[in-house]
């Protein structure tokens, strides 16, 4: 599995729905992986989950956003029957110089958990953040990371993307 990623862009909403264009994919194809059948409000919960399986990882104190899951389609699918759920959040450490660790936790601890890092390095951006990507084979999941140490409150940025979902004969994908 492979994560293909997009241009990374953070802090307008719109640039997150943007960045949520990535996708799992089969080694052997182009095709977004697919996850199961689930409700949008399930596999939201489920990859919530995920994303509380990753701050625990984190290892420094410090508070996260409260963002919830939201929805989106599926390439090349009927956006009534398939779905790909995103979660994106933000960490920030209670101290600008725990960004470092905490990054450093996330690149060693992941691959422990079941996480295959498939970038690791900085981005084209002019502040060059940090990026981590990584796949969850188990979880049907990837994740993108940026460490943003040159903001006005340094944090980790994080976008977690499901596979594509299908929903319960006979239901409709519930858009949020």
């Amino acid at each position: 599995m492979k994560i293909k990623l997009s241009a990374f862009a953070v802090a307008l909403p719109i640039a997150l729905t943007t960045l949520t264009g990535c996708s799992m994919t089969d080694k052997e194809s182009d095709d977004v992986t697919q996850v199961g059948t689930s409700t949008s409000s399930d596999a939201a919960d489920a990859l919530e989950a995920v994303s509380s399986g990753i701050y625990d990882l984190i290892g420094v104190k410090g508070e996260a956003s409260h963002g919830r899951a939201g929805v989106e389609e599926c390439p090349d699918h009927d956006r009534d029957t398939h779905f790909k759920v995103f979660h994106p959040w933000s960490f920030y450490p209670a101290s600008a110089s725990d960004l470092d660790e905490a990054m450093q936790n996330l690149k060693e601890r992941l691959p422990k958990h079941g996480w295959k890092i498939v970038e690791y390095g900085p981005d084209t951006s002019k502040n060059k953040n940090i990026v981590l990507v990584a796949d969850n084979d188990q979880e049907k999941a990837g994740v993108h990371i940026a460490k943003m140490t040159k903001r006005e409150r340094p944090k980790l940025s994080l976008t977690l993307v499901s596979g594509c979902y299908k929903v319960p004969e006979g239901q409709k994908v519930e858009h949020f």
